[in-house]
């Protein structure tokens, strides 16, 4: 049985959200302050965090950073606070979903399970090497190496990596990135994958961002040989 951590202030959504969990065979546990809920995250194996942003003693953007540190654990989070920066914050934080309240629990559902989905497809990759010209992804390591260098890639900037060098010549489109990186299945600006796709490029070669992946006008990139 999946453990769900959730973490959340409002008691009344923390039940709820609960309840349903159960309802769908999840084991849960809910922590209702930030530092509980850091403990718990860190000194227990869950299976999914539910994270609230804005949280007593803690919040959220910490909470995540600090479990980065030590776990891969699977984050969603939660917030009222729906600006595209503050979109940004907390995926740049370690968070692997990032839900805007109020939500329909239908969408949290179809969220949780779009991000178990992703993560068996990921981890499904992480038996073999990949190589593209000069770039070698260790996935067994989690390690990006171009030439003799390593490289020092995000958890997002990896993940995408490892999609374009497992698709070869094949053109993806922003929905395709957002729905496999991010697992959104809702309208969000796709613009975050061009940020994404360009902090990339940089760290894969500065002189000649076009090197390795190139774009396709209003469709999307391409890894081409």
């Amino acid at each position: 049985m999946s453990r769900i951590l959730i973490i959340e202030d409002e008691k009344s959504l923390a039940r709820f959200i609960e309840l349903e969990l159960h309802h769908e065979g999840f084991e849960t546990q809910i922590a209702l302050d930030g530092r509980e809920g850091l403990s718990l995250a860190i000194n227990e194996e869950w299976d999914l965090i539910l994270l609230d942003l804005m949280l007593p003693n803690l919040n959220g953007i910490e909470i995540c950073r600090r479990i980065r540190t030590q776990k891969d654990t699977p984050i969603i989070m939660l917030t009222a606070r729906d600006s595209v920066f503050d979109r940004i914050s907390g995926l740049d934080s370690g968070a692997d979903d990032y839900l805007a309240k109020p939500f329909e629990i239908g969408e949290l559902l179809a969220r949780i399970r779009s991000l178990f989905r992703r993560m068996n497809r990921l981890d499904s990759f992480n038996n073999n090497k990949l190589v593209f010209k000069d770039l070698i992804v260790d996935q067994e390591g989690c390690i990006v190496k171009q030439g003799e260098d390593t490289l020092q890639l995000t958890k997002r900037e990896y993940e995408l990596c490892i999609i374009f060098m497992k698709n070869i010549n094949r053109v993806l489109t922003r929905e395709m990135l957002l729905d496999i990186v991010w697992g959104f299945e809702f309208s969000v600006e796709t613009n975050i994958v061009d940020v994404y796709v360009r902090y990339l490029r940089n760290k894969l070669d500065a002189d000649s961002p076009s090197r390795y992946i190139k774009t396709v006008r209003g469709i999307g990139y391409v890894m081409r040989q």
